[in-house]
């Protein structure tokens, strides 16, 4: 290498050390910039052709150096819509756009970002502050299915009523049940003083059994509180629904007798004294010695054409599956484990939150906490292959892969932001090495320039 080689050198150094401060610049002045990535520097020898003995070190090459993989620190919002990702990963965005007519629209093109401080705009779309819309997939509040996917709308329509159509219910009966009447009549309940025999039982074969007001006393007397809740009707009408448990039949061995238990519903609120009738479900509940439900075989039980105070539910379904037994307690009172209902009034949004598995639910005025989209969130083999897009966004690139969507081993983090990743300090380190290698270049060549303004003053 001759010295105006050297003089070329020095020129391919300055132009690197220059594209390095340009970056420096840039890493700098969005070091505050929600889901902002840094770039940083890297540097190529560029090495003449030669043999081993005649090889001389050769110019430098500068390139951009991506850290979409380096997460930067979250913080705080307070604002639910927000959401920053914990792990790798990706929002999934679309731009709008304006046609001649003025008629606004989405793109098709989805684009990717870590910029979550998303917001509902004027129309509830969920934009970030760069005004790229999030996307996903929208739910039907009532079903839980999707109903499409696109940009995230959050809508402020009133949700409709849902019947209940079933009640949950986990509990524990009591081998002796403490009964008003139990020193006399063991807790069972039998046939009434007036023949009546509101009990469903294998051995006398009814199916249906109801207690009048007249006998009401005397079966609460012999039966103990059942499950109690409140339930809704098609209108949405809340109705509180009141039970009763009656041990109908002991374990007898001689006569192959299980421990049976009956439940029975109040058709009315009121359930103090004579004030109100009671309608046996239909259903025969037999446990085994060790306490293990024998009958019924199914996990679900009917319960049909539920009234109270004359308004009637319908059928509702009894769901067992969490488990019915009976055990021994020392209170003789039933224990309950699980107690709910799917039905619920209508009501208004109040308020959002979103799920670290990036479901977005709204909480409504009736108390229900319903989801209503879920976000969608892009994988990439390769994240730093990804085309830097103006505004926090990234294109799809041969070099990053396909995207696959999911969130794999990551979680969304709702009310927060991704800081940039940004560090000062750093940038300020390497800001000054920069310039001690850019001073240094021009010392290369104001040197080369000495030697050939002396190489000229000998052919004069």
């Amino acid at each position: 290498m001759d010295v105006f080689s050297a003089l070329q050198t020095a020129v391919s150094g300055l132009k690197a050390q220059s594209f390095s401060l340009s970056n420096i610049s840039g890493n700098i002045a969005n070091s505050q910039t929600t889901g902002y990535k840094r770039i940083d520097t890297s540097f190529v020898d560029m090495l003449v052709d030669g043999d081993a003995r005649s090889q001389t070190a050769g110019s430098v090459a500068a390139f951009s150096e991506l850290t979409n993989s380096v997460q930067g620190n979250k913080v705080s919002t307070g604002v639910s819509t927000n959401m920053a990702l914990d792990g790798q990963g990706f929002f999934v965005v679309r731009k709008k756009t304006t046609d001649a007519g003025g008629a606004e629209s989405f793109s098709n093109a989805n684009l990717f970002t870590r910029r979550g401080d998303f917001a509902p705009d004027k129309d509830g779309y969920l934009v970030n502050g760069a005004g790229a819309y999030l996307v996903g997939a929208s739910l039907d509040p009532v079903t839980g299915q999707t109903t499409g996917t696109g940009p995230i709308k959050i809508s402020n329509a009133i949700i409709p009523a849902k019947p209940t159509t079933t009640i949950t219910y986990s509990a524990n009966l009591p081998k002796s049940p403490a009964t008003t009447n139990a020193a006399s009549t063991g807790g069972l309940l039998s046939a009434f003083s007036d023949g009546t025999d509101p009990r469903v039982t294998p051995a006398n074969g009814a199916t249906t059994g109801t207690v009048s007001e007249a006998n009401a006393q005397s079966f609460i007397d012999n039966s103990i509180a059942g499950p109690a809740l409140t339930v809704y009707t098609a209108s949405g009408a809340p109705v509180s629904v009141q039970s009763r448990w009656a041990k109908v039949a002991a374990a007898d061995t001689a006569t192959g007798t299980s421990d049976t238990w009956n439940l029975f519903t109040a058709d009315k609120t009121s359930v103090t004294g004579n004030q109100t009738s009671w309608t046996n479900i239909g259903q025969a509940f037999a446990f085994s010695a060790s306490g293990q439900m024998t009958a019924p075989t199914g996990k679900t039980v009917p319960i049909n054409n539920l009234t109270v105070d004359g308004v009637n539910v319908g059928q509702v379904t009894l769901d067992l599956s969490g488990g019915l037994t009976q055990y021994a307690a020392a209170s003789g009172t039933v224990t309950t484990n699980d107690l709910k209902q799917n039905g619920y009034a209508s009501g208004s949004l109040n308020s959002v939150e979103v799920g670290d598995n990036g479901l977005i639910s709204g909480k409504y005025s009736n108390g229900s906490v319903i989801g209503l989209a879920r976000v969608e969130v892009a994988q990439f083999v390769n994240p730093d292959g990804l085309k830097p897009d103006s505004l926090g966004n990234y294109e799809q690139t041969v070099a990053s892969g396909e995207a696959i969507n999911g969130l794999k081993d990551s979680t969304v983090v709702g009310a927060n932001v991704e800081q940039s990743n940004t560090d000062i300090a750093a940038e300020f380190s390497k800001m000054i090495v920069t310039q001690q290698a850019y001073s240094a270049n021009t010392r290369v060549m104001s040197t080369a320039q000495t030697m050939i303004s002396d190489l000229l003053n000998v052919i004069r």
